[in-house]
């Protein structure tokens, strides 16, 4: 048998006896090779050990069988559980993923200047991350199917899914305020670039208006780096204030969990002396009984899966259709709230 890096369609059309484009007609499936002649090229195919080469086959213009995703990290639970939901559908259908991160500002430009994706993927799903007017040039220069997961909604419309973050602020702040919370403070997340961040814009949106609604102007807001030490740190600056916070929202779980620690450590009761919500409902939330709004991640993963392979699949070039799909958020009161004393 000759090794299996060394076939080629070549050595196939050999074996079988026929020219190099009968092969080619069907290893696709095109029309033009009899039935007999097809089965005798995916036997010697098969003999061989022949695998068809993604790369040759998105020149020739045919299907690669794998989507690009592009993540900014994978070391947090956001991603890898949108990671994992994505996996879930491909698996089903033998899609390969093509992982992508981009954690630093010098990863995103070498990234969209040399487009290491084209010419081997199908499509491709970007999640949460934002992108410059330069990027996005770039990323449509990709030629293939994007869908977006979170972060800003395209304005050219391509499809988008996500949750309503504002919303989901706006649920967060509610829960406080109805239990009787007016002096609430909010720990924000921020990220190290120099483009905005739609989530954190979001939220932070809805953390200002829904405490504007209630006639509490100016409430304290510390920025953090988004990550459990951050939410730490944010927690220590509202205790150094003359009178902390009765409750604090925090931009996500991680930044909860860490505000969390920080009022241990420091011997304030939770929720007695001060009381702390989140957003996401990390695994870990439940273990510390943290208050959170849930949003469904993994499910978002599966949607813009779906939403990529339906369109793959129609064999429309221009991809999935056009569609925002914005999935609930639901407030999970658990014993890290209650009203002040």
């Amino acid at each position: 048998m000759i090794p299996k890096q060394t076939v080629n369609m070549t050595d196939v059309a050999r074996r079988s006896g026929v020219s190099i484009a009968s092969v080619s007609r069907a290893l696709r499936g095109e029309s033009g090779v009899s039935a007999a002649t097809r089965d005798r090229i995916l036997s010697a195919a098969r003999e061989l050990a022949y695998v068809v080469s993604p790369e040759a086959s998105r020149l020739s213009g045919g299907p690669t069988g794998r989507v690009g995703v592009i993540v900014p990290r994978v070391d947090a639970w956001f991603y890898s559980t949108i990671l994992a939901g994505i996996a879930d559908e491909f698996d089903t259908v033998g899609m390969d993923l093509i992982l992508c991160t981009l954690p630093t500002s010098a990863a995103r430009h070498r990234f969209f200047e040399a487009l290491p994706l084209r010419r081997k993927v199908d499509a491709a799903v970007v999640v949460s991350l934002p992108l410059s007017a330069r990027e996005r040039t770039r990323l449509d220069q990709l030629a293939v199917p994007t869908v977006f997961v979170g972060g800003h909604r395209t304005e050219d419309h391509r499809p988008w899914v996500g949750i309503d973050d504002e919303r989901a602020a706006q649920q967060a702040v509610g829960h406080l305020l109805r239990i009787g919370h007016h002096d609430i403070a909010m720990i924000q997340a921020a990220d190290d670039t120099d483009i905005p961040w739609a989530t954190d814009q979001a939220r932070i949106r809805g953390f200002h208006q829904t405490m504007q609604e209630a006639g509490l102007a100016d409430p304290t807001v510390v920025t953090v780096k988004w990550s459990v030490d951050g939410g730490s740190h944010g927690m220590e600056t509202l205790l150094s204030r003359s009178r902390p916070p009765t409750a604090v929202f925090c931009h996500s779980d991680e930044i909860a969990l860490g505000a969390l620690r920080t009022l241990r450590r420091s011997g304030i009761s939770v929720p007695q002396q001060v009381s702390v919500i989140g957003v996401d409902d990390h695994p870990a939330a439940e273990l510390s009984d943290l208050t959170t709004v849930a949003q469904p991640v993994r499910e978002q993963g599966r949607i813009a899966a779906r939403v990529v392979l339906g369109g793959l699949g129609d064999g429309d070039a221009s991809g999935p259709p056009a569609s925002v799909t914005t999935l609930p958020t639901r407030l999970v009161v658990r014993g890290s709230t209650a009203p002040p004393r």
